[in-house]
């Protein structure tokens, strides 16, 4: 349970870059290209890659395109960059 304003934040904060370093994947972009558009460093992007394969018992990038279109978080012919 989150006890502070502070860390309902900070939670708060990790689901979004998650969420967002979910629909880059989910793009096909590579680790650099999320890094640089939420300025992370590579390092936390791969991590974030490895927890979200863990989580959602993903084999491989291409897995997680399959399950980013079915679940409509990519469209197709959607704004490659939205």
């Amino acid at each position: 349970m989150l006890s502070t304003p502070r860390e309902a934040t900070a939670a708060s904060s990790a689901v979004s870059v998650g969420r967002s370093a979910t629909t880059l994947l989910g793009r096909g972009r590579s680790n650099t290209e999320p890094a640089a558009e939420l300025t992370l460093s590579e390092a936390t992007v791969k991590s974030h890659v490895a927890r979200i394969f863990a989580k959602l018992t993903l084999r491989d990038r291409a897995q997680a395109v399959v399950l980013a279109y079915e679940t409509g978080l990519v469209r197709a012919g959607g704004p490659p960059d939205s």
